[in-house]
């Protein structure tokens, strides 16, 4: 199975890179997975994606490649950050393809690698590095070029396939780039091998990290805990205010106690009970229960309505409560 990480930045093309490769695959014969792997990253931010790549069979791993078989590095400078993580898992006889002015035998000199290194000349050097100009299409031109698995019309097929909603003419562009890296590197064609077989009992088990289990009462937001700030009116920082309507309330007090942030909601006799000194109105409770018996309120108008049940002596009647009960 071929095992390919490809390297970039935000904005690059890294994970269309990953899908052109591993749609170029799938039309070549291979059962095939491409996944990219960024969170939040923006503009610029190191990124990378993979694909996988089997003869026929199916495809049992998953996540992370850990040990790649060829490493497409789209972006020179990424090779000096260590947290894009480019030279990690690298073993002996893994190639790796980076986009550069360099020579090979510069980077070579520069990272003391054990491995094949290959250079994709650069065509051009842009001030903002996220810019490189159809750059994703064109690593993934040189990658199908160094499997030796992946004819020139069918990337070309994939590129289409996968760039059709960009209109003919990004199309026509990122084909022709792409090609032209597939002859660029055309001398070293089929340079990447299979990687071997890895059995579930050879895989690496997580190191786990054991933590200690506090009682809940020292663990958990708990208002009523022993040297807390109980003193403390959160309730005072409120401007919404949480109701419960008792006649709709069917007692699944598991669900607003339990995710109450602040366990400002206590039971008794299986009827949840708010603590209005410490509810801060984050309208949690509101939003989780499944009856809708929890409804929220202005707190100017919750205060007014209970100043005029004080004046009238009726109590309040509308299913809230107060600290003391």
């Amino acid at each position: 199975m071929y095992r390919i990480r490809i390297h970039g930045r935000g904005g690059q093309g890294i994970k269309m890179a990953s899908r052109v490769l591993g749609t170029a695959l799938f039309r070549s014969g291979f059962t095939v997975q491409d996944a990219p792997k960024y969170g939040a990253e923006r503009r610029g931010a190191p990124i990378f994606s993979t694909v996988r790549a089997a003869r026929g069979t199916a495809i049992n791993e998953r996540g992370v490649i850990h040990n790649p078989d060829l490493v497409v590095v789209a972006d020179d400078t990424l090779l000096t950050v260590p947290a894009a993580g480019i030279l990690q898992g690298l073993e002996q006889g893994a190639v790796v393809l980076v986009n550069s002015r360099e020579s090979a035998e510069t980077w070579q000199h520069r990272l003391n690698l054990d491995v094949q290194l290959v250079i994709l000349p650069a065509a051009a050097e842009v001030e903002d590095r996220a810019e490189l100009p159809h750059i994703g299409a064109t690593c993934a031109g040189a990658a199908a070029s160094l499997l030796g698995v992946i004819a020139p019309d069918v990337l070309a097929a994939a590129i289409g396939e996968e760039l059709a909603g960009l209109g003919e003419l990004v199309v026509e562009q990122n084909r022709r780039n792409a090609l032209a890296a597939y002859r660029a590197v055309q001398d070293k064609k089929g340079l990447v091998r299979e990687g071997k077989a890895v059995a579930a009992g050879d895989y690496t088990p997580p190191a786990w990290v054991e933590l200690s289990v506090d009682d809940v009462g020292i663990a958990a937001p708990d208002v009523r805990a022993v040297a807390n700030s109980v003193q403390v009116r959160t309730g005072l920082w409120r401007t919404l205010r949480p109701t419960i309507d008792y006649d709709h309330c069917v007692n699944c007090w598991w669900v607003c106690s339990s995710l109450c942030p602040d366990s400002a909601i206590r039971v008794e006799n299986n009827t949840p009970i708010i603590d209005y000194d410490h509810c801060k109105g984050c309208m949690i409770c509101v939003g989780v229960c499944p009856p809708h018996a929890i409804q929220g309120e202005p707190e100017y108008l919750a205060q007014q309505r209970e100043a005029q049940s004080a004046d009238t002596g009726a109590g309040d009647n509308n299913g809230t409560d107060t600290a003391d009960g």
